[in-house]
């Protein structure tokens, strides 16, 4: 059975004074909700950005087509060329 949300509005004041009121663990738990959210919006945000989605085609074409290069070969080279 599936449970149907609820929405509510309930003042920030009152938001943060219930936070305040949190143990330790549940404050934890809401950080990591949280995050997680905040996450994923800042990442459809980029994704929706056509400047991003060109970036992200254009890497996807070098990585086809082997025009990349290792994170350790780059260190690599670099160094050597010091």
């Amino acid at each position: 059975m599936a449970i149907d949300p609820i929405n509510i509005s309930v003042p920030f004041e009152s938001l943060l004074n219930t936070i305040n009121n949190l143990s330790l663990t549940e404050k934890l738990r809401l950080w990591k909700l949280l995050h997680e959210q905040l996450e994923q919006a800042e990442e459809d945000t980029l994704l929706a950005d056509p400047k991003v989605k060109s970036e992200i085609h254009e890497a996807r074409v070098a990585y086809k087509t082997g025009d990349y290069m290792f994170l350790d070969d780059y260190i690599s080279d670099r160094k050597n060329k010091t």
